[in-house]
């Protein structure tokens, strides 16, 4: 008999490691993640915010293993690894969600910053999938899901090391999809701009006029929220994706190319 439409969304008895989970994208992420059965384990850098995302989870229903630590740290990641496996016994998901870089124009741009991204976005992700996806096979498979973003797909002056690096991880996303079926499932998601601490907090020291423009150049005429991601990864990770793998899906509205306004300055 077919399982429901509603239980082919849940993910009962499944264990998620969610990176960047303190905050934002990552914290829906994980609070989705519970709602539908599953155990989360949290890392971030910041203590007091995975302990408000633990709390968050078990009181969706879920069990929760928060993890302070750098994924930047390669050892730490095989510590988030073996933690996993010592206190759920199994791992089931990876999500990605831990990232960033701070760029500049091409020629302010060292090569030891372009790296530090690279490291930062593309070899810490494909290192933690990597230590896990023994651990899936012994579960018969598994899912993960690498949150990108649109600007990985976009040529804006002055984001060399973020789209650089963020088109670096749609590819990823392909290459282990490839490599991984059937088995595990890999899939990405693009988010456009959304709603995080870290836009409100940009936009509140820009004009007005700059999230009106944000707005009327996205045809649903409006910012993303960490739900509107959190819901794209529940989909990518459940059974309801079962036949889905190796793609990048972009969550933004259908905005009209980059929107973070950026100083533009001619050679």
């Amino acid at each position: 008999m077919p399982s429901t439409a509603p239980e082919r969304f849940r993910l009962d008895g499944k264990v998620a490691i969610i990176t960047g989970a303190g905050k934002g994208i990552g914290a829906a992420i994980a609070k989705a993640f519970a709602e539908v059965g599953a155990d989360c384990v949290l890392t971030a850098r910041t203590e007091a915010d995975l302990e408000q995302v633990a709390s968050d989870v078990v009181a969706a229903g879920g069990r929760a293993l928060p993890l302070t630590g750098d994924v930047n740290d390669m050892d730490s990641l095989a510590s988030i690894v073996n933690r996993t496996i010592d206190h759920f016994g199994a791992i089931d998901i990876v999500v990605n969600n831990a990232g960033g870089s701070m760029s500049r124009p091409f020629l302010d741009t060292s090569v030891s910053q372009l790296e530090k991204s690279f490291h930062f976005n593309v070899s810490a992700p494909f290192e933690l999938v990597r230590l896990a996806v023994p651990h899936m096979l012994q579960r018969g498979g598994g899912t993960v899901c690498n949150i990108g973003s649109v600007a990985g797909r976009n040529a804006v002056r002055n984001s060399l090391t973020h789209s650089l690096t963020k088109a670096a991880v749609e590819q990823l996303t392909r290459l282990m999809a490839v490599e991984l079926a059937p088995r595990i499932r890999v899939n990405g998601v693009l988010p456009g701009a959304v709603e995080t601490d870290s836009l409100r907090m940009y936009l509140s020291s820009m004009d007005p006029s700059i999230r009106e423009s944000m707005h009327a150049n996205t045809a649903m005429r409006r910012n993303g929220l960490p739900d509107d991601i959190a819901d794209a990864v529940l989909y990518l990770c459940s059974p309801a994706a079962s036949w889905v793998t190796g793609q990048c899906l972009a969550v933004d509205g259908m905005a009209n190319g980059d929107l973070i306004p950026k100083v533009t300055t001619d050679l």
